[in-house]
């Protein structure tokens, strides 16, 4: 695995911690341990996200083409492309 793909694995990875935390915290409003831990994965996202795109472009192909319809355009996950 080269080091685009593990940067993005990592991005990923906070990104899935941030959104557990923020559904923990939907039932847990007054947890300040998760609310604490959420604004650490916040900050470290943020770092990671921008390390990324400076290295290697906008994280999502996506996130270039902001029209309504942008999700239209790329391959599909069953085409060959999107695997690439």
């Amino acid at each position: 695995m080269n080091e685009q793909m593990r940067l993005k694995r990592r991005i990923s990875a906070v990104g899935f911690a941030m959104w557990e935390l923020h559904l923990y915290l939907d039932s847990h409003p007054y947890c300040a341990d998760a609310a604490k831990n959420l604004a650490e994965y916040r900050d470290q996202y943020k770092k990671l996200t921008a390390e990324y795109e400076e290295k290697y472009g906008p994280v999502n192909e996506t996130s270039r083409n902001t029209s309504r319809w942008a999700w239209v355009s790329g391959p599909w996950p069953w085409e060959a492309e999107a695997n690439d």
